[in-house]
């Protein structure tokens, strides 16, 4: 079976940013040369791994694990790219049954929105968000009771143990962390403020912002946050930037073996390396599915704790 695997941070200031970091230019040339690898292996599948930033799941009903396998729709938010995803949809109710059969039983979306959490990645590595039938699949591990790293790769493994059955070319994508803690964008349960928690709670259905009203007060948050980062009133403390433990991930998953990640404990990592950390369930459960398939260890391709993009920005791969 040929696979294929690219996983990358993403930022919705770093295309906000006020003054264009003197490693930008690298950043983006990094990105392109995992776009054109991935045009070169032109896949028949993308399964691509995802968190959400209360665009298409809110508190009301937030799933650890929610499979798309109907339409799917990027949303217009800061840092994210409109538009539909070619949705596999008899691959995505395979591999629904396949982890259900497997000892998970995950959510499952007839009509799933992401946001820049999915396209910002699919984006930069697959040129157009419809450029390769995909399943969007959804990790929601954000919020308290943290979600372990050892649910993410076990069932990252049940995905993969499945395409491996598949006569298809896959690539596994994954989006999210490193370390950084955007709690000024999206403030913890019970900690932002009433119109805030509502729209965490509710979506539009709270009563206190429309969806263009949301994602235009998010686009005026992140413009004034790139620029305190800018002028030193948002340090890397305030943020959370930890390359010591982005450095420690990155070595595991290196590795080969992620099965030290499982005695991990999300509560510190939240403590050390921000909220956002914990999108890197993304990352475990799309090596996880590799591996799975036969697929390598990845490599690291670029890796900076970026203060100007706000997190610890990293992009790695395996062939």
């Amino acid at each position: 079976m040929d696979t294929h695997l690219v996983c990358t941070s993403h930022s919705p200031i770093l295309y906000v940013r006020p003054h264009k970091p003197d490693y930008e230019d690298t950043v983006f040339a990094k990105l392109e040369e995992r776009r054109q690898a991935v045009a070169d292996f032109d896949p028949d599948l993308v399964v691509i791994f995802g968190p959400d930033h209360y665009a298409g799941f809110h508190f009301r009903a937030m799933p650890l694990f929610c499979i798309g396998r109907g339409e799917a729709e990027a949303v217009d938010d800061v840092g994210g790219f409109p538009g539909k995803l070619d949705v596999d949809q008899e691959t995505a109710l395979g591999i629904l049954e396949a982890v259900r059969a497997d000892g998970f039983d995950p959510a499952q979306s007839l009509k799933m929105t992401v946001d820049h959490g999915f396209s910002q990645t699919m984006k930069n590595v697959m040129g157009t968000l419809d450029a390769y039938p995909c399943v969007p699949i959804f990790i929601g591990g954000m919020a308290p009771p943290f979600l372990p790293f050892k649910r993410s790769r076990l069932f990252g493994e049940a995905v993969g143990r499945y395409l491996k059955t598949t006569d298809k070319r896959v690539l596994f994508l994954a989006s999210g962390g490193l370390s950084h803690h955007p709690t000024k964008y999206y403030p913890l349960l019970g900690e932002g403020t009433p119109e805030v928690a509502a729209w965490q709670m509710e979506g539009a259905d709270g009563g206190t912002f429309t969806k263009e009203e949301w994602f235009k007060d998010l686009l005026e948050k992140h413009i004034e946050g790139g620029q305190m980062l800018y002028d030193g009133t948002r340090t890397k403390q305030h943020i959370r930037l930890n390359p010591e433990v982005d450095r420690q991930f990155l070595d595991v998953i290196t590795s080969g073996d992620l099965t030290p990640l499982d005695d991990w404990k999300l509560e510190d990592l939240f403590e050390n390396a921000g909220v956002g950390f914990t999108e890197l369930h993304s990352w475990v459960a799309a090596i996880s599915a590799n591996l799975a398939c036969g697929g390598h260890a990845p490599v690291v391709d670029y890796y900076y704790d970026s203060l100007e993009y706000a997190i610890g920005y990293g992009i790695i791969h395996a062939n």
